[in-house]
C-alpha cells in the first residue's frame, strides 16, 4: 500500500514517513503542492495525506487537482494546523475523506490511515512506548547555547522531549568550549539528527553572541514558523517553555518572553543575593526601556519569524544583557507605543536556579555598566 505525504515542513515529513514505514506502507514525500502533483501522477498512491497551509500552492490546490480525475477515488487525508471551519468544511466538499487538527498524535495519524485503507500485509511491529509522539501545530527551532556545560547538560531530558515533541528542533550552539561539551553534543545528536543539531563556535564570544549565531543560523531553514531561545541548565521548565510557544501560535504578540515572578502557585527559586541584584538590575532596565517589563533577563523567549533579521543581523553590544537590547532593537523599530503591544510577559509556572552558573556575582556588578553603555548606544 502506498501513501503520499504532502507537507511544506521536513520535520512533519520525515517524522510521518518514519512511522508509516515502520507500519509498512510505501511512502514518498514531498514538500510542496506541485512536487506533490507531479509524485501523485508518478507515484499513483492508495492515500494521499497532505497539509493546508503551504505556500505558492495550498492542500486545497492539491485536493482540486486530484479529484478533477472523477473516475478515481483515492482517499484523501488532511493533517492541517489550520482550524478555521470554513477551510475545514471547503475540504470536504471538494472531497477530502477526513481532517485532522494539529497539535495530533502519529499514534492517531496511523489509526485514521488505518480505517481508510487498511493494514499493510507486511506490517512491521513497533516497540511498544509508554511516550505520545505528537505533531505539533506549528515548527519551532530552539537554540540553546552552551559553554563548558559537559556536567550539567541533562541529555535524558532533551532527548525525551525532542522524541515527544516531533514540531521541536533543538540546536546546540558550542560557544568556544573549552571541556568536554561538544563530544557530549555530538553523542546526544546521535540517532536524534532530524530534530537536534550542533551549530560549533571555534571562538568563545559570549551567551549573546552563541545565540545571535544560532538564530541566524535557523532562520536560514524555512521551515520554522517561530525560533526561541533556552537556558542549557533547564532552569526553565521544557513545559512553561510549551506554553509561551501556545501563546505566541494564539495571539499576535511578535514576542514572548518567561517571567520568573514569583506567585502563589509557582516554583520560582533564587539564591537570595542573586535574588536583591535581580531586583536591582530590573530596576534599571525600566527606567532605561521606559517600559513596564518585570523580567527582561530570563532565559526562556520565542519569537516570530518575521523579526529575526531585524533583531540579530547586527551583533549585540554586551555579552551577557543582550536580552535589553533585543527589547531597545523592537522600541526603535515599532515604536514604544506600538511595541508594548507586541511583547508578551508571560509567568513561569517553574524555574530553579541552577549550580554551575557562568555568571558570576562579580560579573553582576559589572552589568551595571553595560546597561549604561546600552543605554547610551540606544539614545
Amino acid at each position: 500500500m502506498k501513501i503520499l505525504t504532502i507537507d511544506d515542513q521536513e520535520l512533519i515529513l520525515l517524522s510521518v514517513e518514519k512511522r508509516l514505514k515502520e507500519l509498512g506502507y510505501d511512502v514518498k514525500t514531498a514538500n510542496s503542492g506541485e512536487l506533490g502533483i507531479n509524485l501523485y501522477n508518478s507515484f499513483k498512491p492508495d492515500l494521499v495525506l497532505v497539509d493546508i497551509n503551504m505556500p505558492d500552492m495550498t492542500g486545497l490546490d492539491v485536493v482540486r487537482h486530484i479529484r478533477a480525475d472523477k473516475d478515481k477515488k483515492i482517499p484523501i487525508l488532511v493533517m492541517s494546523g489550520n482550524t478555521e471551519e470554513s477551510v475545514i468544511m471547503d475540504g470536504f466538499t471538494l472531497g477530502i475523506d477526513d481532517y485532522m487538527k494539529k497539535p495530533v498524535s502519529l499514534d492517531e495519524m496511523a489509526a485514521r490511515i488505518k480505517r481508510l485503507i487498511g493494514v499493510p500485509e507486511t506490517t512491521k511491529s513497533i516497540e511498544s512506548s509508554t511516550d505520545t509522539q505528537m505533531l505539533q501545530k506549528n515548527c519551532v527551532g530552539v537554540v540553546i547555547p552552551c559553554y563548558n556545560e559537559e556536567e550539567r547538560l541533562s541529555s535524558d531530558e532533551f532527548k525525551e522531549f525532542a522524541n515527544k515533541n516531533l514540531g521541536y528542533h533543538l540546536c546546540f550552539v558550542n560557544d568556544g568550549s573549552t571541556d568536554n561539551t561538544l563530544r557530549v553534543l555530538e553523542d546526544l545528536k546521535k540517532g536524534n539528527e532530524n530534530n537536534i543539531s550542533v551549530y560549533n563556535c571555534e571562538k568563545n564570544g559570549g551567551k549573546a553572541e552563541a545565540v545571535r549565531q544560532g538564530m541566524l543560523h535557523l532562520y536560514k531553514d524555512a521551515q520554522f514558523d517561530y525560533l526561541g531561545f533556552l537556558d542549557a541548565d533547564l532552569s526553565t521548565d521544557f513545559r512553561d517553555f510549551d506554553d509561551l510557544v501556545q501563546t505566541i501560535e494564539k495571539s499576535d504578540f511578535k514576542i514572548v518572553s518567561g517571567s520568573r515572578m514569583s506567585r502563589m502557585g509557582a516554583n520560582i527559586t533564587k539564591e537570595s543575593a542573586r535574588k536583591i541584584i535581580s531586583m536591582t538590575i530590573n530596576l534599571i532596565i525600566r527606567s532605561i526601556l521606559k517600559m513596564p517589563f518585570n523580567d527582561t533577563q530570563c532565559g526562556a523567549k520565542i519569537l516570530e519569524r518575521d523579526i529575526i533579521p531585524m533583531l540579530f543581523t547586527k551583533p549585540f553590544i554586551t555579552k551577557w544583557i543582550f536580552d535589553v537590547e533585543i527589547f531597545m532593537r523592537m522600541r526603535k523599530h515599532y515604536g514604544k507605543a506600538k511595541v508594548q503591544q507586541l511583547i508578551c510577559e508571560q509567568p513561569l509556572k517553574r524555574w530553579i536556579h541552577a549550580d554551575g552558573s557562568k555568571l558570576s556575582m562579580k560579573d553582576s556588578v559589572k552589568i551595571v555598566g553595560q546597561l549604561a553603555k546600552i543605554a547610551i548606544s540606544y539614545r
